[in-house]
């Protein structure tokens, strides 16, 4: 893997996504960047949201954290199968019957503007967060396979990154990321598939030998049920991954955007239906994927690198060939442009509509504060990335589901409310529940282990969070009665 093979692959790859670009935008308006004038076919929003979905951070982080907790991340998995169909009989059917553009504008229908605002807010401090993070892991892979070979500082890295995400989005929006997000979708499959053969392939493993290998090996344990304590405590990764799925698909504007381009609800929630299930089978490849690659390096006596990030990285970059190299960088790109076009997208989406009053401006002000606000937000995740390559710690999962729990809690009681009672809340007091909700959820977190006589939180805390929500709200509230036709 030369730096020249690298930027070649580089090159022809983003000449095919902004050929997508060219094709797709043709005609394009403020409306289309919004809603792809809701004529997405179903299967293609079905199958590019895997990629959307999975991100970087599973193309790198899932595979390495193998090495820690096994298939322990599969725990998390089911349940986010029960969070998607929630999502599709709860949300979607009212998500459509609103014809909303902007989810959050569901909080204002129910609540007022102080509960909508700050619906909108916690999403945009959320996937800001969260998508610098998977975006990170992209920039770090190519100054590993190609910057640092010219010397060229991190930093360049990141914005070249960036730059490359704003060229193809910036006019068509959500309808070119749902043929662009397909187009990638189908590179970080066949990445996984394929470096998973040529690793069983170097082992001299058949299929039923793989697995009978990965079976009897210690990185086969799924489920963790005997210690209630421990993070890893089942209930606790089942519950909390149902509440991540509710919460960082169905109440987050850049996953529903897409969803909402669908023609109707029904094409919508057979979206939905098809993309849980997929998205079940492809995380089973990843942590096959994490397991060879841990019994590989002690059949060959590699060391494991201290940051479980990097074991993939490496040994792709080292170890397995030119084919492995190719389709692990086509993976990575792949894997985190799908998640962090359509996170710009969606950020833009919702900054424009929720805080900028879109529908009363006229098309030359939309284009233009549209693409201020774009080229904004690109700037916050160079700035974001930056900041977290300074200061991280920790894999990269761990740390996008550590944020998602403290800043998705006051979304999932907004919504949970809204949905469960027909009470009136007093706006004004609903961004300081908001706010206090994560700060009480952070010292019930830093001190359960004294206050709970041992406990420890994991994504949990996500329940936690989006209870006490619910319960300020509640506090707040009286019985007068405001219910969304």
């Amino acid at each position: 893997m030369t730096p020249g093979l690298v930027a070649t692959i580089m090159l022809l790859y983003f000449v095919v996504l902004i050929g997508i670009s060219l094709i797709t935008s043709k005609g394009a308006d403020t409306t289309t960047f919004f809603t792809a004038n809701r004529k997405s076919p179903w299967y293609l929003v079905a199958f590019g949201m895997i990629g959307a979905s999975l991100s970087g951070v599973t193309f790198i982080s899932v595979p390495g954290n193998v090495g820690k907790i096994g298939f322990g991340y599969f725990q998390i998995v089911l349940g986010y199968l029960v969070g998607y169909w929630v999502i599709m009989f709860v949300l979607m059917p009212l998500y459509y019957r609103l014809n909303l553009i902007s989810i959050y504008t569901y909080l204002e229908q129910r609540f007022d503007q102080y509960a909508y605002k700050t619906g909108a807010f916690f999403f945009l401090v959320s996937r800001t967060i969260g998508s610098s993070l998977r975006l990170y892991l992209a920039a770090t892979v190519l100054q590993l396979f190609l910057f640092d070979a010219w010397g060229v500082p991190f930093a360049f890295t990141v914005a070249t990154t960036i730059v490359l995400i704003w060229l193809y989005t910036f006019k068509g929006g959500i309808k070119t990321i749902v043929w662009t997000d397909t187009f990638q979708t189908l590179f970080l499959v066949s990445a996984v598939a394929i470096c998973v053969y040529i690793i069983a392939n170097r082992m001299g493993l058949s299929f039923s030998g793989m697995v009978a290998l990965i079976e009897e090996s210690n990185y086969s344990r799924i489920f963790y049920f005997d210690d209630i304590n421990s993070t890893l405590f089942f209930p606790k990764q089942f519950l909390g991954g149902a509440f991540i799925a509710i919460t960082m698909t169905g109440m987050d504007q850049e996953i529903m955007q897409k969803n909402l381009t669908c023609k109707n609800v029904g094409e919508a929630q057979k979206n939905m239906f098809w993309f849980s299930l997929t998205l079940v089978i492809v995380n089973l490849l990843f942590l096959t994927l994490g397991a060879l690659l841990y019994l590989y390096s002690a059949q060959q006596g590699i060391a494991i690198p201290a940051a479980s990030d990097e074991l993939f990285p490496r040994l792709a970059l080292t170890e397995f060939g030119m084919v492995a190299g190719v389709f692990f960088l086509l993976g990575i790109i792949a894997s985190s442009y799908a998640s962090a076009d359509s996170a710009l997208a969606g950020l833009t989406t919702s900054f424009c509509i929720d805080f900028l009053n879109f529908k009363d401006k006229n098309e030359n002000q939309k284009r233009r504060e549209k693409f201020i606000v774009h080229v904004s937000f690109s700037v916050l995740f160079l700035i974001i990335i930056l900041v977290f390559k300074e200061i991280n710690e920790r894999s990269v999962i761990d740390a996008v589901l550590n944020v998602a729990g403290y800043t998705y809690g006051p979304l999932l009681g907004l919504f949970a409310f809204g949905l469960s009672n027909q009470r009136s809340v007093q706006g004004k007091l609903v961004p300081l529940v908001c706010v206090l909700s994560p700060l009480f959820s952070y010292l019930i977190s830093a001190n359960s282990q004294a206050l709970l006589n041992g406990y420890n939180f994991g994504i949990e805390i996500l329940i936690v969070n989006g209870l006490i929500t619910f319960f300020g709200l509640w506090l707040i509230s009286s019985d007068k009665k405001k219910l969304v036709a």
